[in-house]
């Protein structure tokens, strides 16, 4: 069995503030290092319950958030941006899927750094009608390739919302319940390890007994983004499969869920280039 990890800082335990999550920021090598303690965790029970092979995607940010020091043999890592399919580059050819430290969607309440993808540029994603967290996106392209996703740790707004209606079998593992968008509670590390082990346990027992389902939206895909700035749709109007819904909102439809994902993530470069410029003006 070869099992993919994506991972993202924001939904970790502990972290609650700018400081934990960029690469000058004051706390990002606690960020580092706790990251890094969920992710072994969840990798040697992923290896001691039958996964020869592990796939690790460090997702947020620049995505070089992962301490690599003394990796172990069977762990692949995958880091650097911009890549293809971005939080789930290297999900291909795994048969399960796995997330952690994932947060919620933007404009979510008593959530830690809700946001969607670009907390800068995008207020609201929408796949095929319905309103998606990045969990609903990487689960989108995972299913596209017929991979389930059976395990998701992180801030329990998103698990018990998001989740749990669309992955109700997945295992739900809440590292961090948030008190607004600054503040969370969490449990000490040890207590958090034990409950990712078991859940990876369960995780891959609902999954050999075929319980577990690839989250797969219909084709073609139409994806509807609303931007927090009309300079962001200008741009975005700027590729001819996009066609301007309002101020804000732009729309495309394209073959299938990878695509569509790829085309947002063009997006969301061109928003980032725009806001460099206007910062420099």
């Amino acid at each position: 069995m070869k099992a993919f990890i994506s991972i993202d800082l924001e939904g970790m335990p502990y972290i609650v503030i700018p400081g934990h999550l960029s690469l000058k920021g004051a706390l990002y090598t606690e960020a580092r290092q706790i990251a890094t303690k969920v992710t072994l965790a969840v990798a040697e029970e992923l290896h001691a319950n039958g996964a020869k092979e592990v796939v690790v995607a460090d997702s947020h940010g620049p995505m070089v958030n992962l301490l690599v020091d003394n990796l172990p043999d069977y762990l692949e890592i995958v880091r650097g941006y911009p890549r293809p399919v971005s939080m789930v580059a290297g999900v291909e050819n795994c048969d399960v899927a796995m997330f952690l430290g994932y947060h919620a969607r933007a404009g979510t309440a008593y959530a830690t750094f809700d946001h969607t993808y670009s907390g800068r540029a995008i207020h609201r994603v929408m796949v095929n009608g319905v309103e998606a967290s990045e969990f609903l996106l990487n689960a989108y392209v995972a299913g596209d390739s017929k991979i389930p996703v059976v395990l998701v740790a992180g801030d329990r707004s998103l698990l018990e919302e998001e989740v749990k209606q669309y992955a109700p079998w997945a295992e739900r593992i809440v590292l961090k319940q948030s008190l607004g968008r600054g503040a969370a509670r969490s449990f000490g590390m040890g207590k958090i390890e034990k409950e990712l082990r078991n859940g990876v346990k369960q995780a891959l027992t609902t999954f050999k007994q075929k319980q577990a389902k690839p989250l797969i939206t219909k084709h073609p895909v139409t994806m509807r983004v609303t931007y927090a700035s009309t300079y962001f749709a200008d741009a975005a109007e700027l590729l001819p499969i996009v066609t301007r819904k309002g101020g804000l909102d732009i729309e495309y439809t394209v073959d299938n869920m990878v695509q569509a994902y790829k085309v947002f993530e063009l997006l969301s470069l061109a928003a980032s280039g725009v806001w460099a410029i206007k910062q420099n003006q």
